[in-house]
């Protein structure tokens, strides 16, 4: 993993640049892709020496104005910008422990009693806990799965999900959003080295350091029990854990996909122990 993570984000972004995009004229031929070091220190009115720096992790103590600076000529959107920023401050942190990833007891109860597609993950995408619907909508889901290794190496979420491709490089995204100066993390590093190598896909995605708000979306899937389901996701923070999210699928009420979600909901309660779907 890197040492100088600031350093492979600007990097990263700079050479993914069409010179093009930003004015810059470009005669001859190159011999790397992307923007120069220099034409991104121009554009953001730094000098190049001070640019070579921060790419190689000389200066850790860079200005916002100067980052924010950078982050414009880079065309970095809302949460590439704070990615940005957050790995200026992640130098100034003091280590600390991992906290132990316990769900409040509050918020198991409430995914007994949603009714809903629902499950807790942590910042590395690990299911911390689910319900029945959400195992019996996402089959390789459940207490201990990491959902980004799952979207590479599971044969069952490519076969669920109707455009994986585009399902697995926002995944990558958002992964990188919630880790943020965490990649040094060592169960992040174990996770990332292991998709490295069992996937070129998730190697040549995370080379990109693409990221993407943790914000809510939308799922389309093609569900072998109910067929097809379109799915609003919402994700919102758990209070009182560090970084826990509450992921949570519905449909739009009145639809074809939330009476495919009640049928998906009835069987998944017929296979219960014990319990008896209405009706019966």
């Amino acid at each position: 993993m890197p040492t100088n993570p600031l350093g492979e984000f600007l990097r990263a972004r700079r050479e993914l640049l069409n010179p093009s995009d930003v004015g810059v004229r470009v005669t001859g031929v190159r011999r790397t892709p992307g923007l120069r070091r220099e034409e991104v220190a121009t554009l953001a009115g730094i000098s190049a020496d001070y640019y070579l720096r921060l790419e190689q992790g000389r200066d850790r103590n860079p200005s916002r104005q100067v980052l924010e600076a950078v982050a414009r000529v880079l065309r970095l959107d809302a949460a590439g910008t704070d990615h940005l920023l957050s790995l200026v401050a992640a130098d100034h942190r003091a280590p600390r422990r991992r906290p132990r990833d316990v769900v409040p007891l509050g918020t198991r109860q409430l995914l007994d009693a949603l009714g809903l597609p629902a499950f807790v993950e942590d910042r590395a995408f690990e299911v911390l806990a689910a319900n029945s619907l959400a195992t019996a909508l996402w089959p390789s889901l459940h207490v201990g799965q990491n959902r980004l290794r799952a979207v590479f190496l599971d044969e069952r979420e490519s076969a669920l999900v109707l455009d994986p491709e585009q399902a697995r490089a926002g995944m990558v995204a958002a992964f990188r959003a919630s880790v943020g100066a965490g990649t040094d993390d060592p169960r992040v590093a174990r996770l990332v080295g292991q998709l490295s190598l069992a996937s070129a896909e998730f190697a040549r995605l995370w080379a990109r350091h693409d990221v993407r708000d943790l914000a809510g979306g939308t799922a389309r899937l093609q569900h072998p029990e109910v067929g097809l389901l379109e799915l609003r996701r919402e994700k919102l923070a758990v209070g009182g854990t560090d970084g826990q999210l509450l992921v949570v699928y519905h449909a739009e009420r009145g639809s074809a996909s939330e009476q495919a979600l009640a049928l998906l909901g009835s069987l998944a309660l017929s296979r219960t122990p014990g319990v008896s779907a209405p009706g019966t």
